[in-house]
C-alpha cells in the first residue's frame, strides 16, 4: 500500500508539470504565467542595518563634526577588520564564504557597521547645514533682513488653539531654503540654509462695519504659493523653537502679499494646475466632503477645519487626510488587480483587460508613481508614502508576503540616507510600524479569524485595523497623550470608502483641466464616501468614551505597549468562549457611548433633578440652564468644541431653544460648532457689540450654514420656557452708550428656575457691574442663589455688585494652570467672607446645582 501510494503522488506530480507547461503554452510564455515560488522564511538579514541606519542619524543629526566623523571611521575600520577576518577564515577553510548561512553573522555585523557610518555621514552633513552660513548668528541678534528663499514645501494654514480671550493670529507656515542675505549694514551674503517662514496673516476688514474676515475666510495670497518659487521677503530672524530640521525661523514683517522673483519650475505649476482644478472641482459639495475629499486624494488639507481635524485625530483617522501609501497601493491595485494574482494567468485589473503586458504594466505602474510624486509634490512625506507603497506592491506582486520584510527595511535604509531627519519623525515612524503590522501581524490574525469562521474580507479588514492599532498607538499616545478606543471600528467603517473615494477623486484631478464638467460629476460622486468619512470621524469623537486619557511620554507608550500585549495574550483565551467575548464586547459598547441613564446610576452625574451645570471647559465659559427632559439653554460655548459637545452629551442635551453668547471673545463662542452639532437648535442671541469682528463674523457663519436665526438681546428682554424663565439685565437698550470693551457688553441675566434665582454676569468688569447696579434691574438682583462669578473669577469685581447680590453659592469657570491667575485669591476670599460656598472648574470639574431653598445642592463630576 505505501509503494502504491508513493507511485500515486509521483504520478500527481507529473500531472502537476504538465499541466503547469500547457498554461505556459496557452500564455504564449509571457512573463508571470506561471504561479508564484513557494514562500520561504522570512529574510531579516535588511532589518539590522536598516536599524542602525535610523538609530545613528537620528543621534548624530546633533552631533559635532569630530563625533561624526569618528564614528563613521571608527564603523568603518570595524567593518574592515571583520571582513579580513572573515577572508581569512575562508582562506584556511575551503567553500566557507559560500557555504551557506554560516558566515552570515559577521556580514550582517559588517553591513550594519557600514550602513551606520553612511548613515552618520549623511546625518552629520545634513545637520551641517543648520550651523553653517550667517542664519544662525543673526538668529542669536534678532536681526531684520531681506532674504531670498525658494520654498520647498506647501504653504499651510495654521490656526492655533484658543488660549485667552481672542485667539492667537492665524498664519502661514512655509518651509524653505533661503539662497541670499541682506542685512542692515548692506552687506549681502550667499547661503543655502533651511528656515521656517511664518506669515501671521492679518485680518482684513470689509467695507462694512458689520463684517470681518480672517485669512482663513479670505484665502491669503501666501497660501497660492507653490515649491521652487523664490520670494524676496523682509524678516526678522529668530531662533527655532526645538530642535527641528530649521536653522531658524522668519518673522515675515509685511505680510501683505509676497514679491516673487522667480518662478517654479513647470513639474511644479502642473502640480499646482491639477490641484486647483480638483478644488474647483469639489466647490459645490457638502462642506464635509468639500474639504475632505482633496486631502483624501493629495493631502491638501487647506479646506479642513479644526473641528473637522479635531474629531479625525480622536478617532486615529488622521492618516486619511495625509499622503500615505496607500493612496499609491489604491490606484495601482486598479491597474494591476489583486497583488497575489499579479504573476498568474488569472490575473485582474485594467491592464490584463487592455491586453497590456505585465512588464508594460510595470512601467505603467512606475509612471504613476512618479505622476503620484509630482502631483503631491515631492517633499519627504510624499516620497516615504511612494516608497512604501511601490514597494509593498512590488512584494505582494511576487506572491511572496514573507519578501515584504526585507523590501520594507530597504525602503527605510534608502529613506533614512537620504533625509536623516525622517528619523526624527513620528510620521515616519507610525508609517514605519504600520506598514510593519501589515506585513507581520495581520495575515495571522487574519488567518486566526477565518479559522474561527469569520468571512475572509471581514477577517481581512478587521486584523489590519486591529494590527495597525496595537503597533501605532504608544506612539499616538506620545503624541496625544490620549488612547482612542473607537479606532479599530472606525477604521473599519471608512475602509470601504477610501477606495472609491481616492479612486473616483484621482480620475476629477486627472479630468479637471480638460473636462471640469466631468470633473464635477466625479467629484460629485466621490462626494458621497467622502461624507460618509467624515460622519464616521464626527460621531465617533462625539461619543462621551471615544478616547481614554494616558501619560504622553515614552515611559506612558511602553506601559501602553505592555497593556496591549496582555490584552492580546487575554483576548487569544477569550476567543475560545463566544459567550465572554459577547460578553467583552457589550460592556466595552457600553463604556463607548454611556447611555446618560447608565452614566447616572454608575458615576452618579449629572446629579438627577440638576437645574444648573457648569461645563469644564478649560478657561472659558459654557454652562446650561435645564428646561425640561433633554431640554437646555445654553449660555455660552466655551472655547472647544469637543470639550463643550461632550459636556452636553454628558448632560443628556438633544435640544436647545436657545443659545446664549455673552459676547464675541473667543472663548465664550469658539466651542459653537460643538454645541450646534447633532442638536435642535431654535435661535442665538447675542450681544449687539460685535467686537471682534472676526470672531462675531465666525458666529454668524456657523448659524447660517446650520440655518439658525441670530438676535440681539437688550436690558429688559424676558423669556421663557417650560419652568424656566429670565430677564436680560445688562447690556442697555439704548444704542448711544458704547462699552467699553466686549467685556463690558456681556449679556448677563437673572434666571429663575423652580425656586431658584441665578445671576449669570457674563465677563461683566468693574466699570459695567457698577452701572448695572445702578440701573432699573439693580434692585432685583439681591439675595440670589447662585452667581455665576464674572471673569472666571478674575481680581476686577465690584464689591458693590457683590454685596447686593449676596449668593450661597459661586461658581466660576477657570481652566487648571491657566496663566492669568483665575480665579483671583482675593475674590474668592471675599465671597466667602459673605458666606458664599465657591467652587470652580480647575480645582472641582464640571457642576451641576440641584435642589431648591434650604435643600440646595451642588455636585462635581
Amino acid at each position: 500500500m505505501r509503494e502504491e501510494g508513493e507511485g500515486y503522488d509521483d504520478r500527481r506530480d507529473e500531472g502537476r508539470r504538465g499541466t503547469r507547461a500547457a498554461v505556459h503554452a496557452a500564455s504564449g510564455g509571457r512573463l508571470g504565467a506561471a504561479h508564484p515560488r513557494q514562500e520561504g522564511p522570512t529574510d531579516l538579514r535588511l532589518v539590522p542595518p536598516a536599524l542602525a541606519s535610523w538609530a545613528t542619524s537620528a543621534v548624530m543629526l546633533d552631533a559635532a563634526p569630530a563625533w561624526v566623523t569618528g564614528t563613521a571611521v571608527g564603523c568603518l575600520v570595524l567593518a574592515g577588520v571583520l571582513m579580513t577576518l572573515r577572508v581569512g577564515r575562508a582562506r584556511r577553510v575551503p567553500g566557507a564564504m559560500t557555504g551557506g548561512r554560516s558566515g552570515w553573522p559577521a556580514v550582517t555585523v559588517a553591513a550594519v557597521l557600514v550602513c551606520a557610518a553612511a548613515a552618520a555621514v549623511s546625518a552629520g552633513l545634513h545637520g551641517a547645514d543648520l550651523r553653517r552660513g550667517p542664519l544662525p548668528g543673526l538668529a542669536e541678534r534678532y536681526a531684520t533682513v531681506i532674504a531670498e528663499a525658494e520654498i520647498t514645501s506647501d504653504p499651510r494654514l495654521v490656526r492655533p488653539r484658543v488660549r485667552g480671550p481672542a485667539p492667537a493670529p492665524t498664519a502661514v507656515l512655509i518651509e524653505a531654503d533661503v539662497r541670499r542675505v541682506e542685512t542692515r549694514d548692506g552687506a549681502t551674503l550667499v547661503t543655502r540654509t533651511p528656515v521656517l517662514m511664518v506669515v501671521d496673516v492679518e485680518r482684513r476688514r470689509s467695507s462694512s462695519a458689520s463684517s470681518a474676515f480672517s485669512a482663513g475666510d479670505r484665502p491669503s495670497p501666501w497660501l497660492a504659493l507653490l515649491p521652487s518659487t523664490r520670494v524676496r521677503v523682509t524678516a526678522r530672524v529668530v531662533p527655532p523653537a526645538d530642535g527641528g530640521d530649521t536653522a531658524a525661523v522668519l518673522r515675515v514683517r509685511d505680510p501683505k502679499v509676497p514679491e516673487v522673483v522667480g518662478e517654479p519650475s513647470a513639474a511644479q505649476r502642473l502640480a499646482g494646475r491639477l490641484r486647483a482644478g480638483l478644488r474647483e472641482a469639489t466647490d459645490g459639495l457638502a462642506p464635509d466632503a468639500r474639504a475632505l475629499l482633496p486631502g483624501l486624494v493629495v493631502g491638501d488639507t487647506a479646506r479642513i477645519t479644526p473641528e473637522l481635524d479635531e474629531a479625525f485625530k480622536e478617532t486615529d483617522l488622521a492618516h486619511t487626510l495625509a499622503v500615505s501609501g496607500s493612496n499609491l497601493t489604491i490606484i495601482l491595485v486598479l491597474l494591476v488587480g489583486p497583488p497575489g494574482l499579479a504573476q498568474r494567468v488569472e490575473r485582474r485589473g485594467l491592464a490584463p483587460r487592455l491586453g497590456i503586458s505585465l512588464r508594460t504594466t510595470a512601467l505603467l505602474g512606475g509612471a504613476l508613481t512618479l505622476g503620484f510624486v509630482i502631483v503631491c509634490r515631492p517633499d519627504p512625506s510624499v516620497l516615504r508614502a511612494a516608497a512604501c507603497g511601490a514597494v509593498a506592491l512590488l512584494a505582494l506582486a511576487t506572491g511572496r508576503r514573507r519578501s515584504l520584510i526585507p523590501a520594507l527595511a530597504t525602503a527605510v535604509l534608502l529613506l533614512v540616507l537620504y533625509d536623516p531627519w525622517l528619523s526624527r519623525s513620528y510620521g515616519f515612524l507610525l508609517s514605519v510600524l504600520a506598514t510593519g503590522a501589515l506585513l507581520t501581524l495581520a495575515p495571522r490574525w487574519s488567518a486566526a479569524l477565518r479559522a474561527r469562521r469569520v468571512p475572509p474580507r471581514l477577517a481581512e479588514a478587521l486584523a489590519a485595523a486591529a494590527a495597525a492599532q496595537a503597533l501605532c498607538a504608544p506612539v499616538v499616545a506620545v503624541l496625544s497623550a490620549r488612547v482612542s478606543l473607537v479606532a479599530v471600528p472606525c477604521n473599519l467603517l471608512v475602509e470601504f470608502a477610501i477606495a472609491p473615494a481616492t479612486v473616483l477623486g484621482f480620475a476629477a484631478l486627472a479630468t479637471a483641466p480638460w473636462a471640469m464638467p466631468v470633473a464635477k460629476a466625479l467629484a460629485w460622486c466621490a462626494g458621497w464616501p467622502a461624507g460618509w468619512i467624515a460622519d464616521v470621524a464626527r460621531t465617533g469623537a462625539a461619543l462621551p468614551g471615544a478616547g481614554v486619557d494616558w501619560p504622553g511620554s515614552w515611559p506612558g507608550a511602553a506601559l501602553l505597549a505592555l497593556a496591549t500585549v496582555a490584552l492580546l495574550l487575554a483576548g487569544r483565551r477569550l476567543l475560545r468562549h463566544p459567550w465572554w467575548c459577547g460578553a467583552c464586547g457589550v460592556l466595552l459598547l457600553l463604556a463607548v457611548v454611556q447611555p446618560p441613564p447608565l452614566t447616572r446610576v454608575v458615576t452618579g452625574w449629572p446629579p438627577p433633578g440638576w437645574r444648573f451645570a457648569m461645563c469644564d471647559v478649560g478657561q472659558g465659559d459654557a454652562t446650561v440652564l435645564a428646561a425640561g427632559a433633554g431640554t437646555g439653554v445654553v449660555v455660552d460655548a466655551g472655547p472647544d468644541p469637543v470639550l463643550v459637545d461632550r459636556c452636553l452629551r454628558t448632560l443628556g442635551i438633544t435640544r436647545i431653544p436657545l443659545v446664549v453668547l455673552t459676547h464675541f471673545h473667543a472663548d465664550h463662542v469658539a466651542g459653537l460648532p460643538g454645541v450646534l452639532r447633532g442638536r435642535q437648535v431654535g435661535a442665538i442671541e447675542t450681544t449687539a457689540y460685535q467686537e471682534p469682528v472676526d470672531q462675531a463674523e465666525f458666529v454668524r457663519r456657523e448659524a447660517a450654514a446650520r440655518g439658525v436665526s441670530v438676535t440681539r438681546a437688550a436690558a429688559g428682554e424676558e423669556r421663557r420656557t417650560g419652568g424656566l424663565s429670565w430677564r436680560v439685565v445688562w447690556p442697555p437698550a439704548d444704542p448711544t452708550v458704547v462699552p467699553e470693551g466686549p467685556n463690558d457688553a456681556s449679556v448677563a441675566l437673572l434666571v429663575r428656575s423652580a425656586g431658584l434665582r441665578l445671576l449669570l454676569l457674563g465677563d461683566l468688569e468693574p466699570p459695567a457691574q457698577r452701572a448695572l447696579l445702578r440701573s432699573p434691574a439693580g434692585p432685583l438682583l439681591g439675595g440670589v442663589d447662585v452667581l455665576k462669578v464674572a471673569h472666571h473669577g478674575s481680581a476686577y469685581q465690584d464689591p458693590g455688585l457683590l454685596s447686593r447680590a449676596a449668593p450661597r453659592l459661586a461658581l466660576i469657570s477657570a481652566g487648571a494652570d491657566n496663566t492669568y491667575g483665575h480665579p483671583a485669591p482675593g475674590t474668592v476670599a471675599a465671597l466667602r467672607a459673605m458666606g458664599a460656598v465657591v467652587l470652580s472648574t480647575d480645582r472641582d470639574g464640571a457642576l451641576a446645582v440641584t435642589g431648591e431653598g434650604a435643600e440646595l445642592g451642588v455636585a462635581g463630576d
